[in-house]
């Protein structure tokens, strides 16, 4: 039989030891797949376990929800001065305008009842549960479009190819459930303006076990999960043990083939665990009210939230939810009433439901998006009307739970919220903290590729511990 190079060179450096790795496995109950990384195996004790990151695809403004900037009311249609903008780059949609007027935000704003943070009118419910929430206003990204940017948000690098944070984290920590995948992916939309490709939730070079698994609306939520007409579960089950042996057979020990083996049999399991996931008919009355009138809407950002507190009930390590529409270059007050609408009731009603249940201390919650957006408007500017453009320099996100600081706002922007004057967080340092309470010193959990070793982090990143409680 046929060995390429590479597989021959992986057995001959880590047969023995992923033999062994996978006898304690087998040893201690754990399913192993070879290349699999070693599952708990952390570097420091962990405040979370799991992590639920609600991605607002298209860069939400932070103008209307988590940084409001009310005085620049009195300052409507006034050029943006340079010496804020500073000769910054900008994106061709306004690179070539002949001015940047001043564009504040048509909707008020007021304090939190709890912390007094600032937060604006379109999210009067994640407003309510400020002192639960991290609000951080400081974030900085490289790159100034969407793809790079949300391919560096994802998986730290602008460059397509690289493993997911869900991947990295499957890698490291390994499953907590037999039943279902590790990492699971949701994808709601206000308005599909920006596309979002499958390698945001891609294994990269890591084995392809650790890759994450789509779950879709409607009836069947994972393609070819059902057997086929006719096919009894009992046959199913053999057909696996007879198909399980013939790979066994195989001299190459190739990481993919055992990564196979280990997915069928998962997708077998999976035929039972994902119909009890997905049926939310025990769910009282109240429950679903919390979570809004779209609840029982397959593929709704609601009814993504709501499955996203079941599956960690059930020990999923990453759940990864993505909304898309936030994109508003045009006719943003009216795009964003939309995208506030269908996303803000939800996202409070998973942090007071993960909290009531005792989940919220070991979860990580995650809410934002790519980078910000202008303070000046991106074409006509009237009272009732204006766009923004794209932001790198300074956007705002919250995180809840996880051993992160509640009721804490972080950082601070300028008035025209175009530059951080204090306490930046760069992308790599969030996931260097994200990391950090997740157990892992984010400079060790590295994966050797192409002759060098690689991490989440890149070359860069430090843990901001002021965002821990």
């Amino acid at each position: 039989m046929s060995t390429n190079r590479r597989t021959f060179l992986r057995r001959g450096a880590v047969g023995l030891g992923a033999i062994a790795l996978a006898s304690l496995e087998r040893a201690s109950g754990v399913q192993g797949v070879a290349g699999a990384g070693l599952p708990g195996r952390t570097h420091h004790a962990a405040k979370a376990k799991r992590v639920i990151y609600l991605f607002q695809s298209g860069a939400p403004s932070q103008f209307e929800t988590l940084d409001p900037k009310p005085g620049l009311v009195h300052r409507f249609g006034e050029e943006l001065p340079d010496s804020i903008r500073q000769g910054q780059r900008l994106t061709t949609m306004t690179s070539g305008q002949t001015g940047f007027p001043i564009a504040p935000s048509k909707f008020g704003a007021a304090p939190a009842p709890s912390t007094g943070a600032l937060m604006g009118d379109l999210m009067p419910h994640t407003r309510a549960i400020a002192d639960r929430l991290c609000i951080v206003r400081s974030m900085v990204t490289e790159a100034i479009n969407h793809d790079p940017a949300i391919t560096f948000a994802q998986t730290g690098s602008q460059l397509a190819g690289r493993p997911s944070m869900g991947a990295w984290l499957s890698y490291g920590l390994g499953s907590m459930n037999r039943d279902l995948p590790t990492f699971v992916v949701m994808v709601s939309s206000s308005a599909a303006k920006q596309p979002l490709y499958e390698r945001l939730w891609g294994s990269g070079f890591l084995p392809t076990v650790h890759q994450g698994v789509k779950l879709r609306s409607g009836a069947d939520p994972v393609l070819y999960l059902g057997d086929a007409p006719g096919i009894s579960r009992g046959r199913r089950r053999g057909m696996l043990d007879d198909l399980s042996k013939l790979n066994g057979l195989r001299r190459d020990a190739d990481p993919e083939t055992a990564t196979r083996i280990e997915q069928y049999e998962l997708a077998y399991r999976m035929q039972a665990a994902v119909p009890d996931l997905t049926d939310t008919s025990s769910e009282s009355a109240a429950t679903l009210e919390r979570y809004g009138p779209d609840v029982n809407i397959p593929g709704s950002f609601a009814r993504n939230c709501l499955l996203a507190r079941r599956m960690v009930e059930r020990d999923v390590r990453f759940v990864q939810l993505y909304h898309m529409g936030w994109d508003h270059h045009g006719n943003l007050p009216n795009e964003i009433q939309t995208c506030a609408k269908d996303t803000d009731q939800a996202s409070a009603a998973l942090i007071r439901d993960l909290e009531e249940r005792g989940l919220l201390e070991d979860t990580i919650v995650i809410w934002g998006g790519e980078f910000g957006r202008t303070v000046y408007s991106q074409g006509e500017l009237t009272k009732e009307n204006y766009g923004r453009d794209h932001h790198p320099r300074c956007f705002s996100i919250w995180v809840a739970g996880g051993g992160f600081r509640p009721g804490t706002v972080w950082g601070e922007t300028d008035d025209f919220s175009y530059n951080v004057v204090r306490d930046p967080v760069h992308t790599h340092d969030l996931h260097a903290t994200l990391l950090h309470q997740l157990g892992f010193d984010h400079e060790r959990l590295t994966y050797r590729s192409q002759g060098r070793d690689f991490r989440l982090t890149d070359v860069h990143g430090e843990v901001v511990k002021g965002l821990l409680a």
